[in-house]
């Protein structure tokens, strides 16, 4: 299945990322706290926008990342999951268990773009379908936007890259193709 998004975006590498408002699973029980782009102040931000609630490629992407979690925690970034099921679809997801189709146990939160703005904000929305492609935005401490990929519906993202790609940004210098850290960036 492939499809495409349109060219409207605001979401620029090197610009301020656009900012967002939306219902949230910060708190499961009520489903009563939102979560807005001033909340990742200081930290850096993975924004993973996905189609779809109990699909089959979203749950192997969500759960990676709410597996290594930690390791994101470990370089200063927070993880947000998005796409544009209601909190309470998020909800009955996150409770159904990982066997069975589900992310129990994620260990960050999912957002709700009910207004579907936040991913035409981001140029992620197939707007005639009304689900996000696959966009993975990297937002620094400041609210910059530093990097961006977005995949087709079928393909999925990876945990390690991003990692790969905070840390490298993290040096400010110049990093080669494949670089890993604990290596030397380029002297220009």
């Amino acid at each position: 299945m492939s499809a495409s998004a349109p060219a409207m975006e605001r979401a620029m590498v090197g610009q301020p990322a656009p900012d967002f408002e939306m219902a949230s699973t910060k708190n499961l029980e009520k489903l009563n706290e939102n979560v807005k782009l001033s909340d990742y102040r200081g930290k850096w931000l993975v924004l993973l926008f996905y189609p779809l609630d109990f699909t089959f490629v979203c749950p192997t992407e969500l759960t990676t990342f709410s597996d290594r979690y930690e390791d994101f925690e470990g370089i200063g970034a927070d993880i947000l999951g998005v796409s544009t099921d209601s909190v309470y679809s998020h909800r009955a997801w996150l409770q159904t268990p990982r066997d069975k189709g589900g992310v129990e146990g994620l260990k960050y939160p999912l957002a709700a773009d009910a207004t579907k703005q936040v991913a035409r904000d981001y140029g992620v929305l197939i707007e005639d379908k009304g689900v996000a492609l696959r966009g993975l935005f990297v937002i620094d401490p400041e609210g910059i936007l530093r990097y961006k990929v977005v995949h087709d519906l079928n393909v999925g993202r990876s945990a390690e890259e991003t990692i790969r790609v905070i840390q490298a940004l993290q040096t400010g210098g110049l990093c080669q193709a494949e670089w890993k850290p604990g290596q030397e960036t380029i002297k220009a």
